[in-house]
């Protein structure tokens, strides 16, 4: 083999694990929704979960893979591909230009940056369908979390507001290379397509960023960082802590502030 023929190799700094068991790759791509629309696998390193893709014309996909030396493996192993398989980083990608029209994501997301593609996602929550992924059980835990939950936090309140949650099952470290340290799991939002939505999207992530931040303050005086009149806010609702409320609660709370 040359070296652009060998496996990529897993890189710490990304926080690659690569997925070595072909079961379990085969379930998570069974519950992607089958729509006819573009399916985009963020990060898919050695591409197991690819191949599977690949197989199956329920969609239009499409790959983007910060990793250079992965990207080159990639467009060898599947070359009839090479022109789906982007050199990018998700996290900075024009994706109101890649991806125009609605899509359906999928993939293994690095630890390290988890948060940060849901965050990217929330940025497009109306174009995307769903997002079927593989990640730290301990984070999975969080946005899966209902209202008075320790793990219940920041990421379960915004993700909540516009996705059902699933969590669908755990997955063994011992079926990645290298292992992680801790367990994974795969969870399934679904767009909810919900009617009531905030009427100000950065009031509200400000708020639950805010109210999130000193969680064992009332949010009385938790909320005083956010510079707003809070007297337009009942009393009942300035006595709790921000893991009492529910998604809802949060949407009514910055939608009375923003007017």
């Amino acid at each position: 083999m040359t070296s652009d023929e060998s496996p990529a190799r897993p890189r710490k700094s990304l926080g690659q694990h690569f997925l070595q068991d072909e079961n379990i790759a085969r379930k998570i791509i069974s519950f992607i929704p089958g729509h006819r629309l573009t399916l985009l696998e963020i990060g898919p390193g050695r591409g197991m979960l690819t191949k599977y893709i690949l197989q199956n014309d329920q969609w239009d996909p499409c790959f983007i893979e910060t990793d250079k030396e992965a990207v080159v493996y990639l467009q060898k192993k599947f070359p009839g591909e090479a022109d789906r398989i982007l050199h990018a980083d998700f996290l900075k990608t024009d994706l109101q230009h890649l991806l125009p029209g609605d899509f359906h994501i999928v993939g293994n997301f690095p630890y390290n940056i988890s948060s940060q593609i849901f965050f990217r996602i929330l940025d497009h929550y109306k174009r995307v369908r769903s997002v079927t992924c593989m990640l730290q059980k301990e984070v999975a835990r969080r946005i899966a979390s209902p209202p008075s939950n320790k793990q219940y936090g920041i990421l379960s309140v915004l993700l909540q507001t516009y996705f059902d949650i699933e969590y669908l099952f755990t997955v063994s470290e011992h079926v990645f290379f290298p292992p992680p340290k801790v367990k994974s799991a795969v969870i399934r939002l679904t767009n909810a397509d919900r009617q009531v939505v905030p009427a100000d999207n950065d009031l509200f992530r400000r708020v639950v960023k805010t109210a999130f931040n000193q969680r064992r303050k009332t949010l009385r005086n938790a909320l005083k960082a956010l510079g707003q009149d809070l007297t337009v806010l009942p009393d009942e609702i300035l006595s709790l802590r921000a893991e009492q409320l529910g998604p809802g609660d949060f949407i009514r709370l910055s939608d009375a502030l923003s007017r």
